[in-house]
């Protein structure tokens, strides 16, 4: 029988405690290990525990460190998390004065700071990831600047650009989600020691210096905000969801472009698996392992924002270990969808043949030959529109490709404006080339070359930039590590 007078509770220690300390032991004890040097660096500091106390403490720690294999550790339930065992530890070795390491702080501020040293590195990590995509999608775009493709427009096509063109596109998503990573990451560059449990503390403490020892960009100002909000978590899992929508739209088009239907996309043999019984049949089955990793990657970060909604705002379970433990998952997903798709992408080729095939097909060029009924035959849009309309409805008719359609274009002038055209079959012919309809595009984010390159340009220079922004703070970090290490040292 059960004594309820005993904590903990069994049941509770199996589906709650045991779980928590098992995550601790994989995602928070070199975190928590950290806190506890830079918080009695400053303790020793300010003066608010006496050096002896202060070297007493230091040498403990590091022989706690030294000694405890926390993989090999097993929850018992004698102490009720790992911040009780480590402080438990400390009172078998020095007594009473293992207690004096948690003066002026609360497990309140020291979760929340443990969060976000675990966050940091994961966010980081994403967006060099990402950042790599982005210098493989550049460096692919600028290899298919000429390349033309099918451009759709619902499921349909509808004018023909070049890869490069198209990946310019997803460039330009990938680098703003890029930013907005970026900028949820700088979210997490506030440091929550010294809140305590809600108020701060009546003792001298100097929370900027904590937050400088751990890598900080300095305090998380409002003790209250320190415990209570959870905007860090909630815009960080955003952006991360943000990202792996618009890859996945992306990817989408992998897979159509990719139907035997389609065919502009080529997936090469080493990313192809063949049908256990079909051997005609060629699976692009990378494909479809993107969609679902980034579909996962977005419900994972869904989990973790509904988690927080509607719960108070103040210290809760609802945004602490187990929780911030499950989104890590999205992180996990993530990279492999930006790891295979830096693999895919530069892989994959576009079949130019279909290309050609489709755009005769589907008059795809039409519009260009409307605007050069504008610019050398004076008419307006409109009527120059009616009069290419006619003109690709009587070729798709024949089944015969646009630049055979000289017949029916003057066929169609003629009886719109009663009136022989200027254009010949040579003029006409080049109007309606897939080569002419991109080089004419050429104002600024257009296709042709010119205003490609430029665009390229200025892709590469805002990744620099991102970059720039994530070496800053791993770099800070990294100073940080030393700095920690050399003052903890001095301790001992």
């Amino acid at each position: 029988m059960t004594d309820h007078s005993v904590f903990p509770d069994p049941t509770y220690r199996d589906t709650v405690l045991t779980p928590l300390f098992e995550g601790v032991k994989t995602h928070f004890a070199g975190h928590m290990g950290a806190i506890n040097r830079a918080h009695l660096v400053m303790l020793s500091e300010t003066g608010i525990l006496p050096p002896d106390d202060v070297r007493s403490i230091a040498q403990a720690l590091a022989a706690i460190e030294a000694d405890t294999e926390i993989a090999s550790l097993e929850y018992t339930g004698e102490h009720e998390d790992y911040f009780f065992l480590v402080e438990a530890e400390l009172k078998r070795r020095l007594g009473d004065l293992g207690g004096a390491l948690h003066t002026a702080r609360s497990r309140n501020d020291m979760d929340h700071t443990l969060f976000k040293l675990a966050l940091r590195g994961r966010a980081g990590a994403l967006l060099d990831h990402a950042l790599t995509l982005t210098d493989a999608l550049i460096a692919k775009a600028e290899l298919e600047k000429a390349t033309l493709i099918v451009a759709y427009t619902h499921g349909q096509p509808a004018q023909p650009t070049t890869y490069g063109h198209y990946l310019g596109a997803v460039i330009e998503v990938l680098l703003r989600d890029i930013a907005r990573l970026n900028a949820a990451a700088d979210g997490l560059e506030h440091c929550p020691m010294g809140a305590a449990a809600i108020t701060t503390s009546g003792f001298p403490i100097d929370r900027a210096r904590v937050a400088a020892l751990l890598g900080f960009e300095g305090p998380l100002l409002n003790s209250y905000g320190c415990i209570a909000s959870v905007d860090y978590v909630t815009a960080l899992y955003s952006a991360i969801k943000l990202m792996f929508l618009h890859l996945g739209r992306v990817i989408q088009d992998m897979q159509f472009w990719t139907a035997f239907e389609v065919g502009q996309l080529h997936v090469p043999d080493s990313l192809v698996q063949i049908s256990s019984i079909m051997p005609q049949k060629r699976n692009p089955v990378p494909i479809e392992h993107l969609r679902h990793l980034a579909s996962a990657t977005v419900g994972h970060c869904d989990t973790i924002t509904n988690v927080m909604h509607n719960t108070p705002f103040t210290d809760m379970n609802d945004s602490e270990g187990e929780v911030q433990q499950t989104g890590y998952a999205a992180f996990a997903s993530g990279e492999r969808v930006l790891q295979l798709l830096t693999a895919l992408i530069p892989a994959c080729s576009i079949n130019a043949d279909r290309v050609r095939r489709t755009s005769d097909a589907a008059c795809i060029t039409i519009t260009e030959l409307a605007d050069t009924l504008v610019r050398d035959e004076a008419l307006s849009f409109r009527a120059a529109h009616e009069i290419a309309a006619a003109t690709a409805k009587a070729v798709i008719a024949e089944g015969a490709p646009l630049g055979q359609g000289y017949t029916a274009f003057r066929k169609a002038f003629g009886a719109a404006t009663e009136r022989s055209p200027k254009l010949d079959e040579a003029a006409f012919q080049t109007a309606v080339a897939p080569e002419t309809f991109v080089a004419r595009r050429d104002r600024e984010g257009g296709p042709a070359e010119a205003a490609l390159t430029s665009a390229l340009s200025s892709y590469r220079d805002t990744a620099k930039v991102e970059r720039a922004n994530l070496q800053a703070r791993q770099g800070r970090h990294q100073t940080a590590q030393q700095a920690l290490n050399s003052a903890f040292d001095a301790l001992l």
